[in-house]
């Protein structure tokens, strides 16, 4: 069995006190950064500099996750930076194979998000080109918004063309992620998963994200 991770979104931290925030979540594998612009989403949170500072007292590496238009723009600035991983959003992007392999070439590895209506078949040639696909289980832009079950068949007919090409891309969902839905999305083939209010809206962050993996673990096995 691959490896099963977990990606806090400081989406859901207290902002006032990042960096002890951060602390808070030394259990988990990544920090899953956010980036809204308040145009490709209806929200708008940070950007580069802060991600920058972010970076340099984060005990975790960084999951930056662009929620921004004209990503082909944007996004290497980030591997730049030093970010371990970039994702991207296939609608954003004019260039998706372009940008995946700038961003390879920057040091990061290359993320792919997919809004629930997009269909994954598209994309799969690109599957070699990239380290992550993140199919989203909610609408992209806010936090605490609850699971969507129509994404399983969608995650299922990813993790089979993952599958089928060696098992080396990670499959990432994001949105709604608990205790009960991180197994229907495990048993449909995700392993790595974004958890923002299931982590920090728990009294210790830390039993929460030793849960939260097991359980996956569990629904993996």
């Amino acid at each position: 069995m691959s490896r099963t991770c977990i990606h806090p979104s400081i989406l859901s931290a207290d902002f006032v006190n990042l960096e002890a925030e951060l602390g808070r979540i030394a259990a988990a594998d990544a920090v899953h950064v956010d980036v809204m612009d308040n145009h490709f989403v209806p929200n708008l949170t940070l950007g580069m500099p802060l991600v920058e500072r972010i970076l340099a007292v984060s005990p975790l590496p960084l999951d930056v996750h662009l929620m921004i238009e004209d990503a082909d723009r944007w996004a290497a600035g980030y591997a730049e930076l030093g970010c371990e991983s970039v994702t991207f959003h296939a609608e954003a992007a004019r260039a998706p194979l372009k940008l995946a392999r700038e961003l390879r070439a920057h040091g990061a590895r290359a993320g792919m998000a997919l809004r629930p209506a997009t269909p994954v078949e598209p994309y799969l040639d690109l599957l070699p080109e990239l380290d992550m696909l993140l199919v989203m289980t909610v609408e992209p832009g806010f936090g605490g918004q609850a699971f969507l079950d129509v994404t399983l068949p969608k995650i299922r007919r990813a993790a089979e063309a993952v599958r089928a090409g060696g098992g080396r891309v990670a499959l990432q969902v994001d949105g709604g992620i608990t205790q009960e839905t991180i197994v229907r999305a495990a048993e449909a083939g995700a392993d790595t998963f974004v958890a923002g209010s299931a982590v920090y809206g728990a009294e210790d962050p830390g039993a929460a994200i030793t849960a939260l993996r097991g359980a996956a673990r569990a629904a993996r096995t």
